[in-house]
């Protein structure tokens, strides 16, 4: 059995206390996620601090004029951090604290399921990109503890949520998405 991967999660300079509460939530329900304060670093100070972390991958979340804006993906390169598509543009998101649920403890292992009839390369990108594997529901009810849905909401965006299995009942972050930027062709 392979070792999971892991990587690195920061954001931007100056972060909103929702960027911030965000990253904590990220980092509860994905087990491969380090979470680092990013403060004044710059782009190669990251690296180093993946580095540091033995990481091989970065996350950063963005914002724009005050509010979330995408997630963008890095690999470690020869020459510092380089961009791996897709980039994740942030219609809405709804943090753990806002489902009647009580406060959980980190989860240790996640699964990735997706909707029966979407095609979503998403689910893929994210199952490489958080060394979590894709599985039926079925399957991932009898197995693990907690899945992150890819589906689509009723305007057709692409929605990833976090849910306590074998129940179905959602958790938390819950993540909308208004464009997938360099998304293969669905």
């Amino acid at each position: 059995m392979s070792v999971p991967r892991r990587i690195l999660l920061t954001t931007s300079h100056n972060p909103t206390p929702q960027m911030r509460t965000f990253c904590n939530d990220l980092a509860r329900v994905i087990p491969s996620i380090v979470r680092v304060n990013r403060g004044k670093m710059g782009m190669t100070q990251v690296a180093e601090k993946a580095l540091e972390h033995n990481v091989d991958r970065v996350a950063i979340i963005e914002r724009w004029q005050g509010a979330l804006d995408k997630i963008e993906f890095y690999q470690i390169g020869a020459s510092g951090l380089v961009s791996v598509p897709p980039i994740l543009c942030i219609a809405g998101i709804r943090l753990q604290r806002e489902f009647a649920t009580k406060k959980l403890k980190p989860i240790h292992s996640v699964v990735i399921t997706k909707s029966v009839g979407n095609s979503l390369e998403v689910a893929d990108f994210l199952s490489e990109i958080f060394s979590i594997p894709v599985l039926s529901e079925k399957e991932a009810s009898a197995k693990y503890p907690v899945a992150m849905h890819v589906s689509r909401d009723a305007a057709r965006r692409v929605q990833i949520t976090f849910m306590l299995l074998p129940q179905k009942l959602e958790i938390g972050p819950r993540i909308t998405l208004r464009l997938v930027m360099g998304e293969p062709n669905e």
